[in-house]
């Protein structure tokens, strides 16, 4: 609705004139009469500067209630409508506005009760304005060829249809700058593993409908800043938080900073993981600054070491993963593709392994930083996920460069091994789980390989337990198994690799491990995804999303020349429901190189809080 407000004042014409589509008022104006939306406050477009496709509606100086919020979808497409608790309205002082389509005059239709002075009144406004096309930086390639997401719905139930996922992507080139520093004082770490976030939500039309300006928090060039945005959780009260480098953060979706700290100073380099404790902590995935090994050496050491820090960012707890698995066992370490080692991609490198020799040459010349091998000062275990399981009081890990899940408690000792059963020693050994049949009877396991359909997760990323489904004696973990040197081996033909999305059920008390569901070995090597990738499971719909983050990623020779280069992915969004294998939304990104994708709750967001 519009109606006529009239500001006389000594104000110049052209000042009003910038302000009349937006503003209702405030301070003195111009002498001019113009139309203006609405029966509240200015339309604030951004208000928090990270968020381009929100806004916020001022509530004028009025107490609103009962508020309800629609974003009018384009001829075909989805839409967003959600109601505003009263906490939203006072935090940001107007209507959060959240969903505008990018490079569009949106109609926003919100409606409310207006209080002032005792007197109740309901209106129904329609608010029409413009949100900016999107905006991600170039990573220098001809690779990079859209702006983002550009995402295709080959398949969407009518019961999903309102889903919106929030994809994290990397821009695949590191940012130069960030590329200079490098850790020495005393040597190893990660810090130059600093490539280009691409971050957004999409819906299942395929549209973006919200992104983040990284850039503005995020400077390549600052190594405290620097760093690929990974991790994100979006916590109950509906805010994201994920991590970046030296930095770990928590925004609201409108954009507003709910805090952006830097890691304590003993902890460097995180990446992968943040777990948002049912205790109200945190877990993340950091490496230790300055350990001094065995031998007297002073490093840094890579991806093997969880931190619990409190709301106030105070380190409560650390489990020193060197100190407590076997940091020299490298059965999976010298079956890897050392083309795809993690976001590490060097095609010249495709189908290679390291040898035992090499190894011992890295231990020998003192190599250390971001390199896989073996000891702490190297990329021998690379945790990319941590779980809180509060039943009791334990972590559950993924380590990708020992094919393993692993249970630990708080005293610091392992409770189970999700594992081959190859090169693990001592009491280690012993808390191998036993793979089991539907009725629990044991399989038949040979070298790395069982018979029947039961397999390991091989250099996999996320193991996540279901919590709505596990109980302390009994728990269901899902995985992403990438499936890199599966069976222990690099098989002859590359084409041979597949990758699956996997639910373990595990008897605790027992010590045995059942496989109760799998997709992606049907889909073969179209859909292997070497590195990065997600399967978790969604309560609200009792479903599955499996990312298949780095499907088509393959090496071509150039030319005459012999080298290669890695050809871009085609990654796919895939939602099944609970125990079945033919998904109810596939959603595909052409020429992404994808991390981690998942849905998002506009109503966690700003109605139950």
């Amino acid at each position: 609705m519009h109606h006529t407000v009239k500001i006389i004042a000594a104000a110049a014409v052209c000042a009003a004139a910038a302000g009349a589509a937006m503003a209702m008022g405030g301070a003195s104006g111009a002498n001019v009469t113009y139309a203006v939306q609405g029966h509240i406050g200015e339309v604030v477009w951004n208000p928090y500067k990270i968020a381009p496709l929100t806004a916020v509606i001022r509530n004028g100086g009025y107490e609103l209630k009962d508020v309800h919020v629609r974003i009018v979808p384009k001829t075909g497409g989805q839409e967003i409508a959600y109601d505003v608790s009263r906490r939203e309205l006072l935090t940001h002082a107007g209507v959060p506005v959240f969903g505008l389509y990018p490079d569009y005059v949106n109609t926003v239709e919100v409606s409310y009760t207006r209080v002032f002075q005792g007197k109740e009144e309901k209106f129904e406004d329609r608010y029409q304005f413009y949100a900016p096309p999107v905006y991600t930086v170039s990573n220098g390639t001809p690779m990079q060829t859209t702006t983002m997401f550009n995402a295709k719905a080959e398949k969407v139930d009518p019961e999903f249809k309102d889903r919106l996922y929030l994809i994290d992507n990397q821009l695949y080139s590191a940012a130069p700058q960030g590329g200079r520093f490098v850790w020495n004082n005393p040597t190893g770490g990660a810090l130059e593993w600093a490539f280009n976030s691409e971050v957004g939500i999409i819906d299942t039309t395929g549209a973006v409908r919200w992104y983040l300006m990284n850039t503005l928090i995020n400077d390549t060039e600052d190594p405290w800043s620097s760093g690929f945005m990974m991790g994100f959780q979006q916590t109950d009260d509906g805010a994201l938080t994920w991590g970046f480098g030296q930095r770990y953060v928590k925004y609201d979706l409108l954009g507003r900073e709910i805090y952006n700290r830097r890691l304590p100073s003993g902890y460097a380099d995180y990446s992968h993981a943040f777990d948002n404790m049912q205790n109200g902590n945190s877990l993340l995935r950091v490496s230790s600054a300055d350990y001094r090994r065995a031998d007297n050496k002073r490093v840094h050491t890579v991806r093997d070491v969880i931190i619990e820090v409190d709301p106030n960012g105070g380190v409560v707890d650390e489990w020193k993963l060197m100190e407590i698995l076997d940091p020299y066992r490298d059965n999976v370490i010298k079956v890897l593709d050392q083309g795809a080692v993690c976001l590490n991609i060097d095609a010249s490198k495709s189908g290679q392994t390291l040898s035992a020799e090499e190894l011992a040459k890295q231990e020998a010349e003192g190599v250390f930083g971001d390199v896989a091998g073996v000891g702490a000062g190297r990329n021998w275990a690379h945790v990319n996920s941590v779980d809180y399981d509060p039943t009791d009081d334990s972590i559950i890990i993924s380590s990708r460069h020992q094919s393993a899940v692993i249970k630990i408690g708080r005293d610091k000792k392992v409770k189970w091994i999700l594992s081959s059963p190859e090169g693990w020693k001592g009491d280690l050994a012993k808390k191998v789980l036993t793979p089991v049949d539907k009725n629990g009877k044991p399989i038949k396991c040979e070298d790395s390989k069982c018979e029947g359909t039961f397999d390991w997760s091989w250099t996999q990323h996320t193991a996540w337990r279901i919590d709505e489904k596990s109980d302390e004696n009994v728990i269901f973990i899902t995985v992403f198994d990438n499936g890199d040197a599966r069976g222990m081996e690099q098989p002859a033909l590359q084409d041979d690799k597949y990758t699956r999305g996997v639910i373990y059920r595990i008897d605790q008390k027992k010590g045995t491990v059942e496989q109760v569901w799998e997709v992606g070995k049907e889909l073969g090597h179209a859909a292997f995804s070497p590195v990065t990738g997600l399967c978790q499971y969604q309560p609200d719909k009792n479903s599955v999303v499996v990312f298949y983050s780095t499907a088509g990623l393959s090496f071509d020779l150039h030319a005459g020349g012999g080298a290669m280069d890695a050809n871009m992915p085609q990654p796919h969004i895939a939602e099944y429901r609970w125990g079945e294998t033919d998904p109810a939304v596939k959603i595909t990104l052409k020429d992404a190189f994808g991390y981690q994708a998942f849905p998002v709750s506009v109503e966690k967001a700003f109605s139950k809080n």
